[in-house]
């Protein structure tokens, strides 16, 4: 029995020792195996060479355990926003709001790594944001932001991207999302308004002045070339035309008297004539 028993613990001393080694292996191998998924790359940073110069794409990898450390950068376009409120060449306060989509450049992640770290998007882009929109708005008036957009943002595009490339970051795009004014902008736009309308509103009363005028003119004129050409005719072939006129008016005054229902009695003086306003007296 004795040499059974021993038998019994020298076996479990050995699957002891063996599952050990195995243990310690698979440990091993683990510690030594990392993975870089989809849209990532890794960067090395080595005990005694420091951030090694390669970058290490998509895949399972090996690395000597505790001397070598892997960092992961997702290289995928990323959202960013930010907003800047800055003052315009005419002393308005304006405020944007800037979108980029930015992602790093992969050939220069150990750099990026050395000099800004995993968060380099957020330690640089808001930055290099707010100084470009300053110094692009400080170009243009208050109203130019408007009527100049495309160009605005042009500029603010051109800068951006060339400020991100010299922290090795690349701006896949730009775009000026939103833009207002200050309560005082707003109320000055409102009362130049009220003025260009009040401006119009003058120019056509001068303008109807005048027409009126040139109207009154024609008018006086007529009248006075027909009062001529009256007065030649009369002293041409007489009173005639004068008398028709007289008689046609008695004519139309004898014709509504005779018509209301208030007059019952026309008196049949002068001579019997029922024509009013007739005279023979010359």
């Amino acid at each position: 029995m004795a040499g059974g028993g021993q038998a019994a613990v020298s076996f479990l001393t050995k699957v002891a020792k063996v599952a050990a080694g195995l243990g310690l292996t698979a440990s091993a191998v683990s510690t030594s195996l990392y993975t870089v998924d989809g849209g990532q790359r890794a960067v090395i940073f080595d005990r005694f060479q420091g951030v090694l110069p390669a970058v290490v794409s998509e895949g399972t990898h090996f690395l000597v355990p505790w001397l070598q450390k892997p960092f992961l950068f997702d290289i995928r376009t990323r959202p960013h926003s930010f907003s800047s409120t800055s003052g315009t060449k005419d002393l308005q306060m304006v405020s944007l709001t800037l979108r980029v989509l930015a992602r790093p450049d992969v050939e220069r992640l150990p750099e990026i790594f050395t000099n800004l770290g995993l968060d380099y998007d957020d330690k640089v882009l808001p930055s290099i944001g707010n100084e470009v929109l300053k110094a692009v708005v400080a170009q243009f008036n208050a109203d130019q932001l408007l009527t100049d957009r495309p160009h605005v943002s042009a500029l603010v595009r051109e800068a951006l991207v060339r400020r991100a490339g010299e922290f090795n970051i690349v701006l896949d795009d730009v775009a000026i999302t939103h833009l207002a004014y200050g309560n005082d902008f707003a109320q000055a736009v409102e009362k130049k308004q009220v003025a260009q309308q009040e401006a119009e509103r003058s120019r056509f009363l001068v303008a109807r002045a005048e027409q009126e005028r040139r109207a009154a003119i024609v008018r006086a004129e007529g009248e006075s070339d027909s009062a001529r050409l009256i007065s030649d005719a009369t002293a041409l072939v007489g009173n005639g035309l004068i008398e028709l006129r007289r008689i046609e008016a008695a004519k139309e005054i004898a014709g509504v008297i005779a018509r209301s229902p208030n007059v019952s009695y026309i008196p049949s003086g002068n001579n019997g004539q029922m024509l009013l306003g007739l005279s023979t007296a010359r």
